[in-house]
């Protein structure tokens, strides 16, 4: 008796050049961002579960129906599934440290009844809940000095990434990146469903559904913005577009963290760059010459 013929396994078969080619366009497309050339196995893992959720052979399927448009909810998870990246708590330390000692301390200083601070593709949560936790610390050891409102607005654009993010629900692998047991042990509580961050700590974060590649309008103006390891991925045009709709959402002598392999240097020149406690950060020094929405 013959067998049933089989899906093919994406992970485990080649992707073709054209198929690359078409779904390297659709992304930059979608989303701006840029694959390199040889990235076929990554698209191949990513693309593995997709395939599987939605009952689709091969990555041609998986093209031929968002081209069609007849499965809903299928190209939000071709883009969630190859732009959700991993994370950590506080990554890389010092910018969290610089907002702490310099920016914060600055900022209280101001004739203003709140600050605004963006945290732009969140991912998971982490970054917009260790900047808060940072805003915290830094009002427990300087009684007084910060008596703005605090506001944080975390965006990405993946919707399912961002409901789980707000519920700040975290596993114990999760817990385990880049978290002290003194932040632990202050900023979580136990749940059924796992450590939850503090209501205290949520309280200051909104998160809200952005494509950077889209307007801007609707976010209002922010003191800091963190941009961190995503302008990587996309391309140099999409970077400028991306850096410069920044700065017109930043107020004046306002602040832009960037990844540590990120720069503005031959992108664009509305920013110049410090060196703050052992990192660098950019703050604005003009607007661009024309206006974005």
């Amino acid at each position: 008796m013959l067998e049933p013929k089989r899906k093919t396994d994406v992970a485990s078969s080649s992707v073709g050049e054209l198929e690359y080619r078409g779904f390297r366009e659709f992304l930059e497309q979608a989303c701006g961002i840029v694959l390199g050339e040889n990235k076929q196995y990554l698209v191949s893992s990513r693309m593995k579960k997709v395939l599987s959720e939605f009952k689709l052979g091969t990555l041609t399927d998986l093209m031929h129906e968002m081209k069609a448009g007849r499965i809903r909810g299928l190209r939000e998870r071709v883009i969630e599934a190859m732009t959700t990246n991993e994370t950590s708590w506080f990554r890389d330390r010092m910018p969290f440290e610089a907002l702490r000692t310099k920016i914060l301390p600055e900022l209280a200083r101001q004739e203003t009844k709140r600050l605004r601070i963006w945290s732009a593709a969140c991912s998971s949560g982490q970054e917009p809940y260790s900047i808060s936790m940072t805003v915290h610390e830094f009002q427990m050891f300087n009684p007084g000095l910060l008596t703005q409102e605090v506001e944080i607005i975390a965006t990405d654009i993946s919707p399912a990434i961002l409901s789980a993010a707000s519920r700040g629900v975290y596993d114990e692998p999760s817990l385990a990146r880049g978290l002290s047991e003194e932040r632990r042990r202050r900023y979580f509580e136990r749940t059924p469903e796992g450590m939850r961050v503090t209501q205290s700590v949520r309280d200051r974060i909104q998160f809200r559904e952005l494509n950077l590649l889209k307007s801007y309008a609707l976010l209002g103006r922010f003191d800091v913005v963190f941009c961190r390891n995503v302008l990587i991925y996309f391309s140099e045009e999409s970077k400028r577009d991306i850096l410069e709709r920044i700065a017109h959402t930043l107020n004046p002598g306002g602040y832009l963290f960037l990844g540590g392999s990120e720069s503005v240097t031959n992108i664009t020149d509305v920013f110049e760059m410090i060196k703050l406690d052992g990192t660098v950060v950019y703050k604005i020094k003009k607007k661009p010459h024309y206006t974005f929405s």
